[in-house]
């Protein structure tokens, strides 16, 4: 019997002017629309400026990859951006690997990535 999981939750809460996004659960082929169109969501709602906090996300598959560079680029459309917070071991090797981490920006926490966008 397996741990792993297709449920995945994104709570969206305005903050600093920005969207933080917490993503909790593991985004694959079956959850990645739904990443997606909660991010689109936001953007939709005048939130260009999102942080996806990642410190809830376990792992992450290309469809989920693709979700964030979909996101990214409908944030940047609009002026902003997709920057990413707390992510973890798993999903960082799953970033390099794919070279995704020389197009998303990631910070060590929500924090750090809200205050990117001031300074």
């Amino acid at each position: 019997m397996s741990d792993y999981s297709h449920d995945l939750d994104v709570q969206i809460t305005p903050r600093d002017g920005c969207a933080v996004a917490e993503i909790v659960g593991n985004v694959d082929t079956v959850t990645a629309d739904d990443l997606l169109t909660a991010l689109q969501a936001a953007v939709a709602d005048g939130h260009a400026q999102l942080v996806g906090d990642m410190s809830g996300v376990g792992y992450t598959s290309s469809a989920g990859l693709r979700a964030l560079l979909g996101a990214m680029k409908e944030a940047r459309r609009s002026g902003g951006d997709l920057r990413l917070a707390a992510v973890g071991d798993k999903v960082l090797k799953v970033l390099q690997l794919s070279g995704f981490t020389s197009i998303l920006r990631l910070y060590p926490d929500v924090d750090a990535a809200l205050a990117s966008y001031t300074s």
